[in-house]
C-alpha cells in the first residue's frame, strides 16, 4: 500500500514532530510511504479568504504530487477536508481535471480515521503514561467526520487515562482568519475551551489540527496555565515529540 503523508505547511513550520510522528505511525501500519519534497499548502487559506484562482492553482499542484498513491494522509482534518470536500467543488465547472480531482478526494483521510478505518492499525507504537482530555476540531468533526477514531485509537494505550471535558465538540476560536478578523469573540471562545479543560484536571489536552493546539495553548500561556500540555494525538500515538514513556 502506497501512501502519500501530506505534512501540512504548519505542521512543517511550527512543530516538524507532528509529521515525523505521523510518518512513525504509518510505517507502523505496513505502509510505504511517501513525502513529496515539494508539497506546501492545500489551498485552504486562499479558499476561505476567496482567492479561488490561487485555490485552484495549489489544488492542482496536489494533484500532481501525489500521482500514484493508493491514499493521502493528513495529520490534520482541516487540511484534509478542504480536499475531500472543497477540492470537487472547486473544480465542478472543469471538465478536464474534475474526474481526476474527485479520484484524489475519495482517497484522501486524516490521520486517525486511516489508521482507525483503512489499515485498522492495533499496536500503537508509542507509550504515554498520563491523563488526557480531547478536543474535537471543527472541519474534523463536521466535514472529515472524525471523532471516536482518535479516542479507539488512545484506548489502545494502557498507560493513558482519557477524561472528556465539557463541550468537547465546540470551536475553541481559532477558525483561520476567524481569530484575527474576530479576536474578541475568539478570545471569549478560548477562554471557554480552557476553563473546560481545567474542568477537568487532566495533565494534557489533545487534539487532531496544529491550529486549534497553538491557539488553545496560546490562551492556556496566558491565562497562567503553564503546566498543561499541548499535544497533537499523532504524537502521542507514536511517542514523538520527548513523550515516550
Amino acid at each position: 500500500m502506497r501512501v502519500g503523508l501530506f505534512v501540512t505547511c504548519l505542521v512543517d513550520l511550527m512543530r516538524p514532530s507532528i509529521g515525523f510522528a505521523a510518518l512513525r505511525l504509518l510505517e507502523a501500519a505496513g505502509c510505504e510511504v511517501v513525502v513529496p519534497p515539494a508539497q506546501t499548502c492545500c489551498g485552504q487559506p486562499g479558499y476561505n479568504s476567496g482567492d479561488r484562482k490561487a485555490a485552484k492553482a495549489l489544488a492542482l499542484k496536489v494533484l500532481q504530487e501525489f500521482d500514484g498513491c493508493d491514499y493521502v494522509v493528513l495529520p490534520s482534518g482541516s487540511c484534509a477536508g478542504m480536499i475531500r470536500v472543497h477540492y470537487p467543488a472547486l473544480f465542478k465547472d472543469n471538465p478536464a481535471v474534475i474526474e481526476s480531482i474527485k479520484r484524489l478526494s475519495a482517497r484522501t483521510y486524516e490521520l486517525t480515521d486511516f489508521l482507525a478505518n483503512v489499515v485498522k492499525l492495533q499496536n500503537v507504537p508509542g507509550r504515554y503514561s498520563g491523563s488526557l482530555t480531547y478536543h474535537d476540531s471543527c472541519s474534523g468533526l463536521r466535514e472529515m467526520g472524525v471523532q471516536a477514531q482518535p479516542r479507539a485509537l488512545l484506548a489502545k494505550m494502557p498507560g493513558v487515562k482519557l477524561t472528556e471535558m465539557r463541550e468537547s465538540t465546540t470551536c475553541c476560536g481559532f477558525g483561520g482568519t476567524f481569530s484575527v478578523k474576530f479576536g474578541e469573540i475568539s478570545t471569549r471562545m478560548a477562554d471557554n475551551k480552557c476553563e473546560h479543560i481545567a474542568q477537568t484536571g487532566v495533565g494534557a489536552i489533545v487534539a487532531g489540527d496544529l491550529g486549534c493546539l497553538m491557539n488553545i495553548e496560546g490562551r492556556l500561556r496566558r491565562r497562567g496555565d503553564l503546566e498543561t500540555r499541548v499535544l497533537h494525538v499523532a504524537e502521542v500515538l507514536a511517542g514523538e515529540n520527548g513523550i515516550c514513556k
